[in-house]
């Protein structure tokens, strides 16, 4: 049995997805694909779309044979701490022979290439990272720099066009998949993983682009479902004749059903969050990826009570996007901690196998995951404490705590009974 692997968000499912899962079979000659997935917040710092078991039901009705859960601590990371972690979940496993990802550019060579630089990390490369971040830049402003710099100085740029400095370059270091094709790449490298990098070309819309059509962006979605949210006494978004063309039909359908989040509706959630932890003096640098500067600004503004997106934006300096602020606040309101990230990193990332759904015709490859997999794999909630050690139950509470505020929060906003994490069962398709 053949498998290939794809990490993703799936926020929400659309036709581009179900592409990129046939093309990466196709390229593989795959008989399965794992996807690793998100949990209930996602990369830009966000709670997703859609609960975690309707995109992994989404995904399985779509091509996906088996869905795992990526933990919450790492799905809500940074570009390179979301490609290593999910990277690790797949690697560890002990049957996939692939990980695909979808890039602008089409080649996986390329961003081997980058890849390998960002892995080695050459002196000149660092010194003009060091001096860009000095001076103000955002990381990925001062990565691409050290890296124009390092290349043109290089004997390198000339073998491939994509390399040398200009245009080029700039489209491969600044298209959104190509940053996280060239985190896979390097992840793969520093694991000396047996896994081969495959990537399928984009199809369709750009990343941000907010145009609805066959292959759209996920935020082009997003903004029509959150845009339109609230059922008519029929039960059906009539908005949703508008996604008909962009997702496959099972998707359309769990779409008619399916309540959406955005992260306006965790405002509460956060500002009780930065009261509690002010009141008790607990410093904001204990959280994961809040540097002091960014601790310092936050602390200053949690008596201006304001939405999520309206804090973001008044945090976002030249230094600071509006994500990298997103994630942050993200973490401090999931007590997502920095010792937390830095034990789990220790240990390779993973310490269990969260399974989400699969469909019946691939139990042989879940046979296969748990017999080749050294890690405990979670079919069940209640079983966990059966298997896991006390560090890492200690870290599966903690990735469950994640899922229940956001239940909590869909539960109120919905007004629908929400199963929590220990009455939702495993799906089977």
């Amino acid at each position: 049995m053949k498998v290939v692997g794809i990490i993703a968000e799936y926020n929400p499912f659309h036709n581009g997805h179900a592409h990129q899962i046939r093309r990466a079979k196709e390229l593989t000659g795959a008989d399965c694909c794992v996807a690793a997935m998100s949990g209930d917040f996602v990369q830009r710092g966000a709670p997703a779309v859609f609960d975690k078991y309707t995109r992994a039901r989404m995904a399985l009705s779509s091509g996906a044979d088996l869905v795992l859960e990526i933990p919450p601590i790492f799905a809500a990371g940074s570009a390179e701490d979301f490609a290593a972690c999910g990277t690790a979940l797949l690697d560890r496993l002990g049957v996939v022979d692939a990980l695909c990802f979808g890039s602008e550019c089409g080649q996986v060579e390329p961003m081997m290439d980058i890849a390998e630089i960002l892995r080695e990390e050459p002196e000149a490369y660092r010194k003009v990272l060091t001096d860009g971040l000095k001076n103000g830049l955002t990381f990925p402003q001062a990565r691409q720099n050290a890296l124009e710099a390092y290349l043109a100085d290089s004997g390198h740029a000339a073998s491939e066009d994509s390399l040398r400095p200009g245009d080029g370059l700039s489209a491969l270091l600044s298209s959104p998949n190509n940053i996280l094709g060239i985190e896979y790449c390097k992840a793969l490298l520093r694991r000396k993983s047996r896994m081969e990098p495959v990537t399928v070309l984009r199809e369709g819309s750009g990343h941000h682009d907010t145009h609805i059509q066959a292959y759209p962006s996920a935020a082009a979605i997003r903004g029509i479902l959150q845009n339109g949210s609230g059922q008519t006494d029929g039960g059906i978004r009539p908005h949703f004749t508008a996604l008909s063309q962009s997702v496959p039909a099972p998707v359309l359908t769990m779409l008619l059903d399916a309540y959406p989040l955005t992260a306006e509706d965790f405002s509460a959630p956060l500002a009780q969050r930065l009261l509690a932890l002010q009141l008790a003096e607990r410093p904001l640098t204990d959280y994961y990826d809040v540097p002091e500067d960014l601790a310092a600004r936050i602390g200053k503004r949690t008596l201006e009570f304001a939405g999520f997106a309206d804090r973001c934006a008044a945090l976002k300096t030249r230094q600071y996007t509006y994500t990298r602020i997103s994630r942050a606040l993200l973490h401090i309101m999931l007590d997502m901690t920095a010792q937390d990230a830095v034990d789990r990193k220790a240990h390779d990332y993973i310490s269990y196998v969260r399974v989400l759904g699969f469909r019946r015709e691939a139990k042989p490859l879940l046979s296969a995951m748990q017999k080749a997999a050294p890690l405990p794999v979670i079919t069940r909630t209640a079983d966990a404490a059966l298997v896991l050690d006390e560090s890492s139950l200690a870290e599966f509470r903690r990735d469950l705590y994640c899922s229940h505020l956001y239940q909590a929060v869909l539960a109120a906003k919905s007004g629908r009974r929400i199963a929590n994490e220990y009455t939702t069962g495993l799906i089977v398709m």
